[in-house]
């Protein structure tokens, strides 16, 4: 079942960006991305804007200078903090994800027009249901990066190795961390003999 979720999923998905392709060959994908976003988060900062789009602050940045370019994005000063620039979508880009969507729509209506009504209800019927259940359950976590087995490779992953040294053998000193104060050597007494 899974697996058949899988492969119809990949086929909408080509449908999708088949329309895109053909709909917004002015924009990037990483560009379309951070406009849907924009027009979900109307006014959203730059910041919350790259960990939406899990970039770096410095290339959402550059991305949105792109899209100011391009007349999809404007930017304009916070409405609490004049420092920080909010973004929202120009007439240009909301026109062009209303074709895009309209695109797209047309495409799944040829798809689904060769279907049998049942089958169109049955389709109906699952992805609302679908819908629902994934909306209510959180994603996985991801495995930490230290699962599996251990690699020989990569030092302190062999099977007898330990954080601070071997297990078994002489405990490896680590250097102290701690801040020093440098230390002048102490001067001498000028009538001493030595």
């Amino acid at each position: 079942m899974v697996a058949a979720l899988d492969d119809a999923a990949a086929t909408l998905l080509s449908v999708w960006e088949e329309t895109r392709e053909r709909t917004t060959n002015r924009l990037s994908t990483a560009q379309l991305r951070a406009v849907v976003v924009v027009e979900q988060h109307d006014g959203i900062n730059l910041r919350r804007l790259a960990t939406l789009l899990g970039m770096l602050l410095s290339s959402a940045s550059r991305l949105c200078d792109r899209l100011v370019a391009a007349g999809m994005l404007e930017r304009e000063p916070g409405r609490y903090d004049r420092r920080e620039i909010s973004l929202h979508l120009t007439p240009e880009a909301m026109r062009l994800l209303a074709e895009l969507r309209a695109e797209r729509q047309a495409r799944l209506a040829e798809v689904l027009a060769g279907m049998s009504q049942a089958g169109r209800e049955a389709l109906r019927r699952g992805l609302a249901e679908f819908q629902e259940v994934a909306r209510r359950s959180p994603p996985a976590e991801p495995p930490p990066p230290s699962a599996g087995p251990p690699d020989p490779r990569r030092p302190g992953d062999g099977p007898h190795q330990h954080p601070t040294g071997p297990r078994n053998g002489p405990a490896v000193r680590r250097p102290n961390r701690a801040r020093r104060t440098s230390r002048r050597p102490r001067p001498r007494p000028a009538n001493r003999v030595r």
